[in-house]
């Protein structure tokens, strides 16, 4: 299985489990010069930026740790354009991680949503 198809299998479980949350999605895949967001949802009255990482195995450790501080940067830079560009400065958000861990022919084996990251100490997440 690619990395391609695991992250789109990823990102729809991602998706689902944000909807059965309460949560609406915005955007999927937004891309910009500057990077990428997973998914942009809605929580209530809050825009929500959430990074996606989906492991299949463990052998390089679990997804969280792919979280690292310069991709917390490339998270809030990306964030900051999104938001900008869309016109949504004055409204509250948050970037969240969704780290999934299976696969489509394995089933979904962990799911764990954090809310909230860039306020979390770097390298800990939940």
């Amino acid at each position: 299985m690619s990395n391609r198809s695991l992250g789109a299998w990823g990102e729809a479980v991602a998706v689902r489990h944000l909807k059965k949350k309460g949560y609406s999605i915005r955007e999927r895949n937004w891309h910009t010069a500057r990077g990428e967001l997973d998914l942009v949802a809605e929580d209530g009255e809050t825009i929500v930026i959430v990074e996606v990482k989906t492991r299949a195995t463990q052998t390089f450790g679990p997804p969280e740790e792919a979280i690292t501080p310069a991709k917390r940067r490339s998270l809030l830079r990306t964030a900051w354009i999104y938001m900008e560009r869309n016109g949504l400065m004055e409204s509250d958000w948050r970037v969240d991680v969704i780290a999934i861990e299976g696969s489509p022919r394995g089933g979904l084996e962990r799911i764990e949503h954090y809310q909230n990251v860039l306020d979390a100490e770097p390298g800990v997440l939940g």
